[in-house]
Parts: C-alpha cells; structure tokens; sequence
C-alpha cells in the first residue's frame, strides 16, 4: 500500500508541513523512510511518542507552521494523547500519522492492533482513516487545530518517492473580529475595571502593550503575556491577593487563560462582568462570560483608541504596599524558593528566551521574579495545564536558539526525564534547564484544604520523594550545578546544556509563606 503513504505525505505537503517528528518502528517504516528521502523537509527522530509529540508541539510554537509527527501502531498511538489534547486547547496545527495495521486485523486482537481510528475524540478537528478509500487525507483540515491520519499499512510495503509539491493548499483567511462588544463594555466602568493578561503570541503584544497603556486600568499580568516587566506602575504586584479584598465590576481578558487564583474565582462571582477576546474563543469559565474570538492584535486595532478608564478602585496604591512587604520578605528569608526565584530571575533577564513549567513555577516567577529587565520571550504550555511533556515542548520551541532557559518543577522533570536525547539534535549554546526540587509536588502546600492534613497524608498527596538530578544530568551529558543558597549562583557561560538544580531551605520557604500570607 504504498499509495496509501504517498497520499499521506504529499497532502501534508501541501497543507505546509516541512518538519516531520518520527518514532520509527515496524510498521510505519514505510512511512519513515519515505520521509527521509524526501528533500526540503527537516527530519527529526525519538525513540519515545509521548514525547516526541509534545516536541512537535514546540516547534509549531516556533516556527507557525504545522509540524506532524508519526508513529507505529499499537499503544504507541495512545501515547500521543496528552500532546493532542495541549494542541486543541492551544490551538495548534498539529498532525498526527499513525501506521495501522490493514483493515481486515480491526477487532482481532491481533498482536500490534488496537482501535485507532477515532481514538482522540473531540481532540482532533477530524480523522482520516486511510485504508484504501480515502485518498485525499487533509482536504477539509482548518490548519488550526489537530488532525488524525491513520494509515493502513501491509509489511514490506513499498517506500514510495516524495517530491515538495509546487503550491501549497492557501489557508483560508479567519474574518475580523467584531469589536462592538468590546466598546460596549469599556462604555461604564464606574464599578471599577480590571485587566488580566494571560498568554499573548509575540504579534499581539505591541498592540495590547498600547491599548493598555492608554486604559490606564489595573493590570494583572502573567509573565506569558511578554508584559509583565513592561507595564510599570499599573500592573499589580499579587493581583491575586489585593482582587480577593476589592472586587472590580468588570473584567477584561486578554489572550490566554489567565495562571491566577482571582481568575478561577470568578466563577464564585457572576456579578462581575467578564469579556475576554482570545484567539482560542474559550471562555476559561464555567459561568456565563462574553468571548471575542480572534487575535488579541486585530481586535484592538479595529476597536482604535481606547478610552482612559483609570484605577478607579485605587488597587495600585495597595499594590504598592503589597510590593514593599514582598521584598522585605525575599530579603528576609533569601535562600526560600521565592527568594531562590527572585535571584534566579536576574540571571534569566540575561538569557534570550524563558520557558516556565506549570504548577508553582510559574506562579512563584508570575509574583517574585524582578521586574526592571524584561526576558526578550516567555512561553508556557497552558493549554490543558498539565506537566506532561513540559522539557520537551520547551526543547521544540527553541531549537537552535542560544541562551535559552526552561525552568521546571522536580515531578514536572521526572514526567519527562527522556527529553534530552532531542539535544543531539541541538546546535544551540547555552542553554539552561532549571529544576526547582523541593522534595514533590509542593504547590499542594499552598492550598487550604491540604493543611490539616497528618504527614502520612501529606507526603502520599504531595509524592515526597528524595530524588536529585546530577546523576540524570550526566546520563545525557550535560554540565551540572547545585544552588541551595543564594551566594551559591555562579552561572557562567558554555557551550553545552547545563542543569541547574535549586534546592531551597524549606524552613525559610515556610517562613517566607506563613509572613506572606499573614
């Protein structure tokens, strides 16, 4: 069934895919060689799905375009799942081709058989079962979300030869936005406004950075956003905090969900008007909110001039206040995970490009990191807020890119502890992957209901382990440095990846948490 591999590949050609993610096995080696044969396309290759998948996610962030990845048949494919549910909720081109074994072994139980077509459900934008009816894989594909191809494939099928195609099948333009709601709702703002700013892509940030400077509101902004150190003296320090006590009367979201507690909160209350526009039109609430779906850039373009709303609750001056408490608690307890952050922070700002992982990273860098120097570009993968295949979307995402950071929790790295077999395939110098090992899931220790808990429950809740990272580090070759005090930083310059791994004092960090929180 070599046309069936032919088919596939020329229709992802077309639609622009030029970088394929290959875990080669058996039964989709057809497929494989193929590709690599085929001139003008970058090749890359794992030897594990999960992620693989999660790496192709990365590099579509950088590079816009769509990226597949192939595998195998059998459970193979069901380890892709987590990276296409990130891609559905990011919004993201990925395609996913998965060698099948042919149509008559379906519901056998046949070695290397299971039920692939339709395995991702609502997931992927569509599935084309390519089993020698189908022949035009892609045709009714949006480029926007994920697809599924499924390929039949017989053993010892013929490896077809590709060639790029002459055109490319042209995306279809997304229309404007309106954006009468949006003026509507910035019409009464005398309840006091808000603005949180989630996730921004890199072409929405002039544009929100202006619009914003002129509203003169409040402004909670994620460090995603390429904002957060940009915005002086209207964004607020623990936003999160200070909204629980003064609530707005209105609440403006721009682009991705925001990472905040106040944000969830909203849920509890629908007396505030919410509006968010986002490219991903989903409202991150469970209550009734109003959504403008499309590019946060295009929406305020069309909108022009803002009016000047102002800090009509005077959140800014207590912000103030919260900022002077803050620092004199990272002063206080310097070598606590925040006032490990803190300093960690200020060797970033020399770096080219920043990656958080989820869960307390990115909310302790979101409250403590330095504000006077901004990181040049700060990415997450937010979509679905998991762990998985954290390290390798921020490997995807900066291939070839020098001084670039990636920090992450310690169960968030041993999620993905098979990532750095991609640096093989790096060029890029300088590179710096952060561990934060704090002994286990710690942002459990932040949460009302997990503090009465015995230390028997607490430990199984937070998976205490006693895990470090060195022996990991030279597993794949990579340079090594332990920081459990804040004169330990002595970051210098090489040319191969290093792990850094932070091991805060954890009397401090509860220290720093308990003055915060009083």
């Amino acid at each position: 069934m070599s046309e069936a591999t032919a088919h596939t590949l020329e229709a992802c050609l077309r639609r622009g895919v030029r970088e394929f993610v290959v875990c080669a096995g058996a039964r989709n080696l057809s497929l494989v060689l193929a590709v690599i044969r085929c001139e003008g396309i970058k090749v890359w290759s794992h030897f594990e799905e999960r992620s693989a998948a999660f790496f192709a996610l990365g590099r579509i962030r950088d590079s816009g375009a769509p990226v597949a990845v192939i595998t195998t048949s059998g459970t193979a494919v069901a380890e892709l799942m987590p990276a296409v549910i990130e891609a559905h909720y990011q919004q993201r081109p990925l395609i996913v081709i998965t060698g099948d074994r042919p149509l008559r072994y379906r519901s056998t139980g046949a070695p290397q058989t299971i039920e692939q077509v339709g395995l991702f459900g609502s997931y992927v934008e569509g599935c084309s079962d390519v089993n020698g009816e189908i022949s035009v894989p892609l045709e009714d594909w949006s480029g926007v979300s994920p697809w599924h191809i499924n390929v039949c494939l017989e053993e010892h099928a013929e490896v077809p030869v590709i060639s790029m195609p002459s055109e490319q099948v042209a995306r279809a333009k997304s229309p404007r936005p309106p954006v009468t709601a949006l003026v509507s709702f910035l019409e009464h703002t005398f309840r006091g406004l808000v603005v949180l700013v989630g996730g921004l892509e890199e072409d929405e940030r002039e544009e929100a950075y202006h619009f914003l400077k002129t509203l003169g509101a409040p402004i909670l902004a994620d460090a995603t956003s390429g904002l957060r150190e940009l915005l002086g003296s209207i964004a607020l320090t623990d936003g999160d905090g200070i909204l629980r006590g003064s609530l707005p009367g209105k609440v403006l979201r721009l682009g991705d969900i925001p990472v905040g507690r106040f944000w969830r909160d909203l849920d509890n209350h629908p007396e505030i008007e919410v509006l968010s526009i986002t490219r991903t039109g989903l409202s991150g609430l469970a209550r009734d909110s109003e959504v403008i779906s499309g590019r946060v850039n295009d929406v305020l373009r069309g909108m022009g001039k803002p009016p000047t709303v102002g800090d009509v609750l005077d959140l800014l001056c207590r912000s103030n206040k919260r900022k002077g408490v803050l620092d004199e608690l990272l002063e206080r307890y310097p070598d606590s995970e925040p006032g490990l952050m803190r300093v960690l922070s200020s060797h970033v700002a020399t770096g080219n490009s920043l990656f958080l992982g989820n869960s307390l990273p990115i909310r302790e860098w979101n409250l403590c990191a330095q504000r006077a120097v901004p990181v040049e570009e700060v990415r997450a993968s937010r979509g679905a807020n998991g762990i998985d295949g954290q390290l390798s979307a921020w490997l995807g995402s900066t291939n070839g890119h020098d001084k670039a950071w990636g920090v992450f929790g310690d169960l968030t790295t041993l999620y993905d502890l098979t990532a750095p077999a991609f640096l093989e395939q790096d060029e890029a110098k300088e590179r710096v992957l952060v561990v934060i090992n704090n002994g286990g899931g710690r942002i459990f220790d932040r949460l009302p209901d997990f503090r009465e808990l015995s230390r028997d429950e607490h430990d199984h809740v937070v998976n205490t382990h006693s895990q470090k990272f060195q022996l990991w580090a030279s597993m794949w070759g990579l340079d090594y440095q332990l920081v459990t005090r804040r004169d330990h930083f002595d970051v210098k310059s090489q040319d191969r990846p290093m792990v850094l791994e932070l091991q805060p004092n954890e009397k401090q960090t509860l220290e720093f948490w308990e003055g915060w929180d009083s």
